[in-house]
């Protein structure tokens, strides 16, 4: 990504991080993509601490996805996060989609969040 692109994500990133933020009750659920892989974990913006996380670089996750495109990957790492979330009696989050257009793997990722039962 080129200095300009990741310099207007950034800026989109912290106009939308000022409006929304994670409690103890609805955490934030943020998105980081690369060209590869693709990184969510819920958040507690009033302690600063990160309740769950899943990435497509884990070594469990990576075996699930041999032979899967990135939006396979992206739908698995959505999924295996509402179940941790669901594992700590989490069920509604706050949606951030880290300055990325809600589209492609980003829109895979909240939508198998979803239907695994998170609310947003």
């Amino acid at each position: 990504m080129s200095g300009q692109l990741k310099e207007a994500r950034l800026r989109r990133h912290a106009r939308v991080r000022r409006r929304i933020s994670g409690t103890s009750g609805r955490p934030r659920l943020c998105v980081y993509r690369s060209l590869k892989h693709i990184e969510a974990q819920l958040i507690d913006d009033t302690l600063g601490h990160t309740v769950a996380a899943v990435s497509s670089l884990a070594p469990d996750v990576k075996k699930q996805l041999d032979g899967k495109n990135k939006t396979n990957a992206a739908q698995l790492v959505g999924s295996l996060l509402a179940g941790k979330a669901k594992e700590k009696g989490i069920t509604q989050v706050v949606f951030d989609r880290g300055g990325y257009n809600y589209h492609g793997r980003v829109k895979a990722l909240a939508e198998a969040a979803r239907t695994a039962g998170l609310k947003f």
